[in-house]
């Protein structure tokens, strides 16, 4: 086994991956750690096994830079394979438009080596724009992932870190997320997002410890597209039709059928008296029109997963 394991799950990233691997290239401190990065194509119909081809014969080795195919469409199939076909003890995922800062991987590996209980770990996730965001962007900012909570490290509870830049003992991954996934991530068929928190919440019921290292720091690329509103309140929508899903996880089996009124209550509540309090500012305020919708979506989500499921099963 190896120290570490770099996982790059990658749809398309044929020209975003390749930052992603210079900077790989430029970590330092990494006296004493054997490491090798594993690049997960999820079903790509660009160049992009060129561009692995290409940096095996440039930059790393055939065995350092490894590259596999993962048939099943979703990131969270990419991420399983990437967990069962690494080496390393622990597996850091980067995501094919984040990149590290020269330091990320070293200040990863001693992070776990002082915290043995965390089974997960996420740091700090900024943004880099193509354009520079308006004023409000700042509070829809959580759902592009970017996460700058301080410089304390902290212990996570209910708020879990995003799976971008997460880092996580191999152990703790292969003995609690299960083999098939329910959120399987946003594919051509499927809005619903959420799979990393899921499988964040299997390892905290397993006994694992989540926290924040401050000192993983990770840079967002953010396209214009990204910032653009339908984009956003599509984005937004996928979180909240999961919630049900993430809240149900939380809880023992007895417990579900009586917290189920209990938040279905509390969200349509919570929803008309949002919208009565800002329905006038829907539809110029993006960071109101943003919460609108997590809202309405976290209504709709448990009805919306039963009849996901039961189409599936059909």
């Amino acid at each position: 086994m190896l120290d570490f394991t770099v996982a790059i799950c990658t749809y398309n990233g044929a020209n975003r991956i390749k930052q992603v691997l210079e900077r790989l290239h430029s970590q330092v401190n990494l006296q004493g750690i054997q490491w090798e990065i594993v690049v997960v194509d999820n079903n790509s119909t660009d160049h992009i096994q060129q561009v692995i081809d290409d940096y095996q014969k440039s930059r790393f080795s055939a065995t350092t830079l490894r590259y596999l195919v993962e048939p099943q469409q979703g990131v969270a199939f990419a991420r399983l394979r990437a967990v069962q076909e690494a080496q390393g003890n622990l597996v850091g995922f980067l995501d094919d438009d984040t990149l590290p800062d020269e330091t990320w991987l070293a200040n990863a590996y001693k992070f776990a080596q002082t915290h043995p209980q965390a089974g997960a770990f996420g740091g700090q996730i900024h943004g880099e724009f193509e354009v520079e965001p308006s004023p409000e962007f700042k509070h829809v900012a959580i759902f592009l992932a970017i996460v700058e909570r301080g410089s304390t490290p902290h212990l996570y509870t209910k708020v879990l870190p995003p799976g971008a830049g997460l880092v996580v003992r191999r152990q703790a991954w292969l003995e609690s997320v299960p083999q098939k996934p329910f959120l399987s991530g946003r594919t051509t068929q499927s809005m619903l997002t959420s799979e990393d928190i899921a499988a964040i919440v299997h390892i905290q019921k397993a006994g694992w410890e989540i926290w924040y290292n401050p000192e993983q720091h990770l840079y967002h690329q953010i396209p214009a597209w990204r910032l653009e509103r339908t984009y956003l309140l599509n984005l937004v929508r996928g979180i909240g039709l999961a919630k049900h899903h993430i809240r149900m996880m939380r809880l023992s089996a007895w417990q579900r059928p009586l917290a189920f009124p209990v938040y279905l209550t509390n969200d349509l509540i919570k929803t008309v008296s949002y919208f009565v309090k800002h329905q006038k500012l829907l539809k110029k305020d993006l960071s109101t029109a943003c919460q609108m919708e997590l809202l309405t979506s976290s209504v709709a989500s448990p009805f919306y997963l039963w009849s996901r499921h039961l189409n599936l099963k059909k």
